[in-house]
């Protein structure tokens, strides 16, 4: 989907419809079911659905940590995508170290199943490699399939 140089990416199809993904991501009441995997929760969450809008994610972890996830929207396409960076916070204020810019994407395949594309564009080598080393890919696996078990009971 991206030709950045930095970026990581999953992509997972569920028996869901993609309009069904996208409310999910889209109602940060519902963020605590499925936005982080365990023992991780999500203890507030925000969602100004327009370019340049909010988004605002406060994880938690076992120990009581808490990981602040606050950026804006780039780009809002009601059941098909949604763009967002943590290089700026609300109001267009930079942040103090830009880490990644989010795409995710929503595709109908046909017989009411969807195609989900997460990807993490990164500004260097380093953030990537460090998001990897994180559990990228199981994570952000584990999420999405958190996220269409939701989707489904809709």
């Amino acid at each position: 989907m991206t030709h950045a140089a930095y970026a990581l990416q999953i992509v997972r199809e569920f028996d869901v419809p993609a309009e069904k993904l996208y409310k999910v991501w889209t109602t940060p009441e519902r963020f605590g079911e499925w936005f982080c995997p365990l023992p991780w929760k999500v203890t507030q969450a925000r969602a100004d659905l327009r370019p340049g809008g909010e988004s605002f994610v406060l994880m938690q972890g076992p120990e009581g940590e808490t990981v602040p996830n606050a950026g804006v929207y780039l780009e809002v396409v009601p059941n098909r995508k949604l763009v967002f960076t943590d290089a700026y916070t609300a109001g267009w204020v930079p942040s103090a170290k830009p880490f990644m810019t989010g795409i995710i994407a929503f595709e109908d395949i046909g017989g009411g199943r969807s195609r989900y594309t997460a990807t993490a564009v990164h500004w260097a080598e380093e953030d990537m490699i460090a998001h990897r080393d994180m559990g990228f890919e199981q994570g952000w696996g584990v999420v999405a399939d958190q996220m269409a078990e939701i989707a489904k009971k809709m």
